[in-house]
């Protein structure tokens, strides 16, 4: 976000023995002594079709691509670690149009993204020496599809944040909704979101006009220096899906996404902005969503949601927890429709609230926190007992935040 703040991940790497030349911040850091036979570093894009062992290791010492025709299969267990690095050598794993992962993870044997930073074993959930508010210390998962967006100018493509545009893996958009993707089920991302430029960061996991035809459930993103799940565009659905640590967004939705978010939880961080941020559509196409069944955890300085450029959509079945009281100087702790278009579309019925639950924070009323109306679909409820929000037990013992009891007390 901030020059100094994309310096931190690397001198945070180096002050846990990670080794290797750094040179001007862009050098990845490489891991001087990979484990023999266990340890694979991935160095070039993936062209065929390969698959990735249970008991492995895998080491990304760049951008990789999985490029269209190719499958990329990682089996149960599977711990996928990206070098130190940020700009132009940012590590990240890129789905490109036309390829597909099938990461099928289970309860017992997630599938681990992470830093080579991460002294974590296959067969541990929680890390034995890094903090889960740790963020930046590689890129992300980017998946990539052929399914519509609305884009500006409304041209059919275009090319992803968070990737140069000399890379055309990085494009995303197309005239297929029921595009597939493939399978993304039981899988941790942690400690990602590298810089590779001035506010350029990548998120957790990125799906960027990816189709009704992919399977995405059960993901957890840790620490992430950008935001937690952002949707470009696209028709996927997604479910079973928990965000903690976020550094900008919990849940980020752009482009006219037109899936469904079923069965969420944001547990914001310090330095998360928002729990929720909702764009609106940038073309002609006007593609709307749903988030439903959420349960939302804030700290002293994060917005429940900020609703903006047009927004549309139904949110419903929300419970927000602990969020500060709402300050107008800087819209903290609150829930805002920003923008005339926004305004409209909520008069209108584009954009819909239902079942909306607070703890509301002293001396605050729910006009103060739900703004522009959106007070009359909000009840204040006492700590433990709400009535809607997110069945935590999706997210029992193969989740970091679950072991790390962080799903309670809520």
């Amino acid at each position: 976000m901030k020059n100094f703040k994309s310096l931190l991940p690397i001198f945070a790497a180096l002050l846990l023995g990670v080794t290797g030349c750094i040179e001007g911040n862009d050098r990845p850091v490489i891991d001087p002594t990979p484990e023999p036979g266990n340890e694979v570093l991935i160095t070039t894009n993936i062209t065929s079709n390969t698959t990735w062992e249970t008991g492995k290791t895998y080491v990304l010492a760049g951008r990789i691509s999985v490029t269209a025709g190719n499958t990329l299969t990682i089996q149960p267990g599977v711990l996928v670690k990206g070098e130190v690095g940020s700009g132009s050598n940012a590590t990240a794993l890129i789905i490109a149009r036309g390829a597909k992962i099938d990461a099928q993870g289970t309860a017992t044997s997630p599938i681990i993204f992470t830093t080579i930073a991460d002294e974590i074993q296959p067969g541990q959930i929680a890390s034995p020496n890094l903090t889960p508010d740790l963020s930046g210390l590689w890129g992300g998962l980017l998946i990539l599809g052929n399914a519509p967006g609305s884009f500006a100018g409304d041209v059919t493509e275009i090319q992803i944040e968070g990737i140069p545009p000399s890379d055309t893996n990085g494009l995303y958009g197309g005239t297929d909704p029921a595009d597939n993707s493939g399978v993304l089920r039981y899988v941790s991302i942690r400690h990602g979101g590298a810089n590779i430029g001035e506010g350029n960061e990548i998120n957790g996991l990125t799906l960027g006009g990816v189709g009704s035809g992919t399977v995405i459930e059960y993901v957890e993103v840790v620490g992430n220096q950008d935001d937690g799940i952002e949707w470009f565009g696209g028709t996927v659905d997604v479910s079973n899906a928990l965000v903690w640590n976020a550094g900008d967004d919990g849940m980020d939705t752009d482009q006219a996404w037109s899936g469904t978010l079923d069965n969420f939880v944001v547990v914001a961080g310090t330095e998360t902005d928002h729990a929720l941020e909702i764009d609106g559509p940038e073309g002609s196409a006007l593609g709307g969503h749903t988030l439903t069944n959420g349960t939302l955890v804030g700290t002293g300085s994060t917005e429940l949601g900020d609703f903006r450029d047009g927004a549309r959509g139904t949110f419903s079945n929300l419970y927000f927890f602990n969020f500060p009281a709402p300050a107008d100087s800087d819209g903290r702790g609150d829930l805002s429709l920003s923008g005339d278009k926004t305004v409209a579309n909520f008069t209108n019925g584009d954009l819909v609230f239902a079942n909306l639950e607070t703890t509301l924070p002293a001396n605050a009323t729910l006009t103060d926190v739900f703004k522009g109306g959106t007070d009359a679909f909000a009840s204040d409820v006492a700590a433990g007992t709400n009535t809607v929000g997110a069945d935590l037990t999706a997210f029992a013992s193969w989740t970091w935040a679950s072991v790390a009891a962080e799903l309670t007390n809520f």
